[in-house]
């Protein structure tokens, strides 16, 4: 029976081996996200079979993300549809990425309309080349931070706790600097990085930090998504600072490298649709999107 809760702290405690059993790439998953994001989305979430419920209720209804885990989903799903029925909403499921798509369509077929949520996908780059900045096709990122480097006496450091007044402060004159085009859900991604830095340790978070000279320019902090994931979920530089959003980017990754050697894949997370964050992520060449689709009744 599913038995919805909001989401707090301790939810931690079951919902991380539920999501490493998914073994998925998605930023959508992990504890992480869920729990730093709860003030925009207004979770829900419970434990079900082997699985986890999450049933977030912003725009115009509820709906559920897709059911990650290791148990029989079949039954898990025919939960979730009976709950939607009973409450009266239609049963509505997203994040459902292209892995998942192929049961989808085994267990319903033509009976449900599947679309793309293009503003939704991850960008999944290689940890190696997002390190070494190699080839043709980021020599533009290398001349970025050579510059930089040329320019800046500059160090850079784990993010602990000790720094994070430094870190809320540069996010406070981040945000007085913010274009037009960034403005769009600004607030909430304020709420949810104030929140990270309130939970840093219990959350289990990875952070850097860049400096330069006594001054901090950028931070950058995330976690894993699953074992050869490392999902990046924010990252804060000022603009004016010649190379320091590709500099945090490069030292973060090679930090996140010597953590976890077995991370091949950094998961930026998606664009929202900006047309710059766009285009700045494509800069950086993914390997791959973590493609996202919702999934309904046909209308």
């Amino acid at each position: 029976m599913i038995k919805l809760h909001p989401v707090t702290l301790a939810d931690k405690f079951w919902i991380d081996p539920v999501v490493l059993a998914e073994n998925s790439p998605s930023a959508d998953y992990n504890f992480g996200n869920i729990f730093l994001w709860d003030d925009a989305y207004r979770q829900q979430v419970c434990p079900l079979g082997g699985r986890m419920v999450v049933m977030p209720c912003y725009e115009s209804a509820p709906f559920f993300c897709w059911p990650v885990g290791s148990g029989d989903i079949v039954p898990v799903l025919e939960e979730m549809a009976a709950y939607a029925a009973a409450q009266g909403f239609p049963f509505v499921l997203r994040g459902v990425t292209a892995d998942h798509l192929p049961l989808v369509r085994a267990l319903w077929g033509d009976r449900c309309a599947v679309t793309a949520e293009r503003d939704l996908w991850d960008y999944l780059y290689d940890a190696e080349k997002l390190d070494t900045l190699a080839g043709k096709k980021l020599h533009g990122k290398r001349n970025h931070i050579n510059r930089f480097e040329e320019e800046n006496d500059w160090r850079f450091t784990p993010l602990t706790e000790s720094a994070i007044p430094a870190c809320r402060d540069l996010l406070d004159r981040w945000m007085d600097t913010c274009g037009e085009d960034e403005a769009d859900g600004i607030d909430d991604e304020y709420r949810a990085i104030q929140r990270a830095f309130d939970n840093y340790a219990a959350l289990g978070l990875d952070g850097g930090m860049l400096w330069v000279g006594a001054r901090p320019v950028a931070f950058s902090m995330g976690e894993l998504a699953c074992p050869d994931t490392f999902d990046a979920h924010f990252e804060k530089a000022y603009a004016d600072v010649n190379g320091a959003y590709p500099m945090i980017n490069r030292q973060f990754v090679r930090y996140i490298r010597g953590l976890y050697p077995q991370v091949r894949w950094i998961n930026r997370e998606d664009d929202t649709g900006r047309p710059s964050l766009r285009q700045s992520k494509l800069s950086y060449h993914p390997e791959r999107m973590v493609e996202k689709y919702k999934v309904g009744p046909k209308t």
